[in-house]
């Protein structure tokens, strides 16, 4: 368990590069499981955070160490995008820590919380199953193939 205390604050536009340094991290984790993105990550932030998304970052002694960005569903539910949590600080109980933050004090109590966790993360499953989030759906793709593969 990490000792020092977590502070989360509103991201704001002038922490879009943090954001999406952080963001380019979980795609990097995420690289042998999803298909390849090769994007802006700053102008795909930048953009999200004009629109429909919010984000808080969380802070230990001053160092942002994981970030969240959800959507508000008109008020029905959050949708939670993304969730990252700084490599080499894993483990120690600062997600935990954040995601306890996020339901305490930002997001609107009593909302429910979705998100996706890809199939091949264990560890994403185990962490978010330790939370009290359960199964509700599963989403299948098809990859494109040829037609003679069919």
């Amino acid at each position: 368990m990490y000792s020092a205390p977590m502070e989360w604050r509103t991201a704001s536009a002038a922490e879009v590069a943090v954001l999406a340094d952080m963001n380019r991290q979980l795609r990097e984790d995420e690289a042998p499981l999803a298909e390849p993105l090769n994007v802006d990550f700053e102008r795909r932030m930048r953009g999200w955070l004009a629109g429909e998304y919010s984000a808080v970052l969380f802070e230990v002694d001053g160092r942002p160490v994981a970030y969240a960005l959800w959507r508000d569903n008109e008020g029905r539910s959050i949708y939670l995008r993304q969730f990252f949590v700084d490599r080499t600080l894993r483990r120690r109980g600062l997600g935990r820590q954040a995601i306890a933050l996020l339901l305490r004090d930002v997001l609107p109590p009593g909302t429910d919380i979705t998100l996706e966790v890809l199939e091949q993360n264990p560890g994403g499953f185990a962490f978010w199953k330790a939370l009290g989030f359960g199964d509700y759906a599963r989403t299948l793709v098809r990859r494109s193939v040829a037609p003679s593969a069919l």
